[in-house]
C-alpha cells in the first residue's frame, strides 16, 4: 500500500463532512493506498478541539509533519476547498510534494449511507467493548 495524506473539507465537523471524509478514505483504500487524515484523528473527542484557534493550529502543524512521510497528498474536492485544504496544498507545494485532486462523483452520499447502515455503528462497537 502507498501512504497518502487525505485532504477534505472539515471545518465545523458537520455530519456531511465526516461522511465525506470516510467515503474518501474508503476510496483511497480501494486504490491500494493507506490514507492518513490528521483532521479526523486529531479532532477525536479528548484530543484537540478544532474550534479553538491554538489547538487547530497545533493539529494542522502535526498533520503537515506526516506529509513528508507520505508518497503524495490527495485533495478530494466534491464539497469544495476549505482554508485548511488550501493550507495543506501550500504546505505540499513548499516541499514539492506530489499531489492529486480527486472527486468521488455523484452517488457517494447514498453509497456511504448504505455502508454505514449495513455495518455496525461506533456506539455498538463501544458497548461491545464494555464502554459506558
Amino acid at each position: 500500500m502507498i501512504p497518502v495524506v487525505v485532504e477534505t473539507p472539515y471545518a465545523g465537523a458537520t455530519a456531511l463532512n465526516l461522511r465525506y471524509l470516510r467515503a474518501c478514505m474508503r476510496d483511497c483504500l480501494q486504490r491500494g493506498e493507506a490514507p492518513f487524515a490528521s483532521h479526523h484523528l486529531y479532532t477525536a473527542p479528548g484530543v484537540l478541539r478544532d474550534e479553538i484557534k491554538e489547538e487547530r493550529a497545533l493539529g494542522i502543524e502535526a498533520g503537515f509533519a506526516w506529509r513528508a512521510l507520505a508518497y503524495k497528498s490527495v485533495f478530494y474536492v466534491d464539497l469544495g476547498w476549505t482554508d485548511g485544504m488550501r493550507q495543506g496544498f501550500e504546505a505540499a507545494a513548499r516541499i514539492s510534494h506530489l499531489y492529486e485532486e480527486r472527486r468521488l462523483g455523484d452517488g457517494w452520499f447514498n453509497g456511504q449511507l448504505a455502508r454505514e447502515a449495513a455495518g455496525r455503528s461506533l456506539e455498538h462497537w463501544l458497548r461491545s467493548m464494555g464502554a459506558p
